[in-house]
């Protein structure tokens, strides 16, 4: 790997092992600029790295991240909230959409497989986030939010895309559909999280045994598995965010949106009217 200091992210290799841990700045290890930058050349090199051949995925702190950060990612609406935004800043837009998608896929087209290991919340993008990843353990006090709809957003980073795999159509569309949170043992139960562990440090401890068990496999073979596997969905993955990119490009900007972004801040309930 390129030697670098990443602002979103540190990345820790041994033993063909690379551990990736969320970092901050702000709290709860939101996702902000940096992140959204730094992911899709992070696991790019991670894919080219012989050295590499399983990585573990985990948040520092408390929690594994809040998800997209909405101050720091305030500005990239702006433009289309704009009066009378027409085809220029929706176009830029779609484009913003599309680059921070290549943040999540490159996680999930990484030839190296990845392990991650969430405590705390895991809220929106993080969801996104993790179903990228090819196994997930989870702490006791872990808990999961596809929330995007909460803040008037249809989720455009992956999980509408990946989550059929994983959990089944009606349990996604529980959780999409409501922006529900749910605990670590409904994750384990619907499929979301391979396995449940008392706290953090068995968590993490656990997805290092796994990530070292797929390391002391033949590599090529091991990334031969993921693309097989891959293969089957990977056109129907591509396919759904595409289409949400298009929506969200074309119907995102909304008096709802403004409204759940002013909430947000203003800490208290939204009021949605369906402008």
């Amino acid at each position: 790997m390129t030697e670098r200091t990443w602002k979103a992210f540190s990345v820790e290799i041994a033993d063909h092992i690379a551990q990736v841990t969320l970092l901050g700045p702000g709290k709860g290890n939101a996702m902000g600029p940096d992140f959204w930058t730094e992911s899709t050349e992070l696991f790019t090199q991670l894919d080219a790295d012989p050295e590499v051949r399983a990585v573990v995925l985990a948040g520092s702190g408390k929690n594994f991240t809040y998800g997209l950060d909405l101050a720091a990612m305030a500005g990239t609406f702006g433009p289309l909230m704009a009066d009378k935004a027409l085809a220029g800043p929706r176009t830029s837009f779609h484009d913003t959409i599309k680059t921070m998608q290549k943040a999540i896929n490159a996680v999930a087209d990484c030839r190296k497989p990845v392990v991650a290991a969430i405590q705390g919340w895991c809220i929106g993008g993080g969801v996104d986030l993790i179903t990228a990843a090819d196994v997930r353990y989870a702490s006791a006090d872990a808990k999961f939010s596809v929330r995007e709809v909460r803040v008037a957003i249809v989720a455009d980073m992956g999980s509408l895309a990946r989550l059929p795999a994983i959990i089944g159509d009606g349990h996604l569309r529980e959780l999409a559909l409501t922006g529900k949170d749910i605990d670590a043992a409904r994750a384990e139960k619907i499929g979301l999280v391979n396995e449940v562990f008392e706290d953090h440090d068995a968590t993490l401890a656990a997805a290092r045994e796994c990530a070292a068990a797929i390391a002391a496999n033949p590599p090529l073979v091991v990334q031969g598995i993921k693309t097989v596997l891959d293969h089957s969905r990977s056109s129907g993955v591509d396919d759904s965010l595409r289409y949400v990119a298009a929506w969200n490009a074309a119907f995102l900007a909304s008096h709802d949106l403004t409204e759940a972004i002013t909430s947000v801040f203003e800490k208290r309930p939204a009021q949605f009217t369906g402008s």
